[in-house]
């Protein structure tokens, strides 16, 4: 029998999770982008720059975007490890995987980028290979998020880094409230009127409930490998970063 975890608030066999969220991004896929724009008024943009200046990456490095979705992150990231360096896209997700190639693309970046069609579960790279790996915004749709974590361990290099962006639990009971507010009534109907999608956009708000607060993921990182995990909360709590060291 099939264990059971939770896609939002729904419990589901494990092996049907995987399938669900891929219906979930194969529906947002060619809206992502102006959705994010709308649900977080742009601020986004701000929370991956952040993200960005925790990587450590420098020219002629080795990185991987996992869940990289539309690419965000790895387009500024094949700037930091320029011509020598190498990013690797990577997205479980068909439909999401080719709106990022799609993008960096149309901004000419070719040379030192590849993608790579993979479950964070089961990552096809060898230990200790890469100098860091970001996942922004899709850790919490991972089935198993431990073995996940335990994969990223495993690819880094010693003195390697594992960034995580995703949003986590706000640090007051007023922001919690104004938050929930805003997110189960707000983000479905800016789903409908945008993506023509209120489901998917409830499962998000959802999936972001079921995610562990910055003190569990901690752990889970310390206990999944890392030798030093840091935290740092943006917007009073709502995203968090956690960055995973190896040594």
């Amino acid at each position: 029998m099939s264990e059971q975890t939770h896609f939002g608030y729904r419990q589901v066999p494990e092996s049907e999770k995987v399938k669900l969220v891929g219906q979930v991004f194969d529906s947002v896929a060619n809206r992502y982008d102006v959705m994010n724009d709308a649900m977080s008024f742009g601020i986004h943009r701000l929370w991956k720059r952040i993200a960005l200046e925790h990587t450590g990456l420098r020219r002629g490095m080795k990185a991987l975007d996992l869940a990289s979705g539309t690419g965000d992150l790895a387009l500024k990231m094949a700037g930091l490890v320029g011509d020598k360096g190498q990013v690797i896209l990577s997205d479980i997700n068909a439909h999401m995987l080719g709106e990022g190639r799609a993008k960096l693309d149309n901004a000419g970046v070719i040379q030192n980028v590849g993608y790579c069609l993979a479950n964070a579960q089961y990552l096809p790279f060898p230990n200790n290979h890469f100098d860091c790996v970001t996942i922004g915004f899709g850790l919490r749709n991972v089935t198993d998020k431990a073995m996940a974590l335990a994969e990223m361990a495993r690819i880094i290099k010693p003195g390697g880094r594992v960034v995580v962006l995703e949003f986590s639990k706000p640090i007051s009971p007023i922001i919690s409230k104004a938050y929930d507010l805003y997110s189960f009534t707000a983000l479905p109907a800016l789903g409908k009127l945008l993506a023509k999608d209120a489901d998917s956009y409830r499962y998000l708000a959802e999936s972001i409930r079921m995610h562990p607060d910055q003190e569990a993921l901690r752990n889970m990182m310390l206990d999944q490998g890392f030798d030093q995990v840091d935290v740092h909360n943006l917007t009073l709590g709502v995203v968090a970063i956690h960055i995973g060291y190896k040594y």
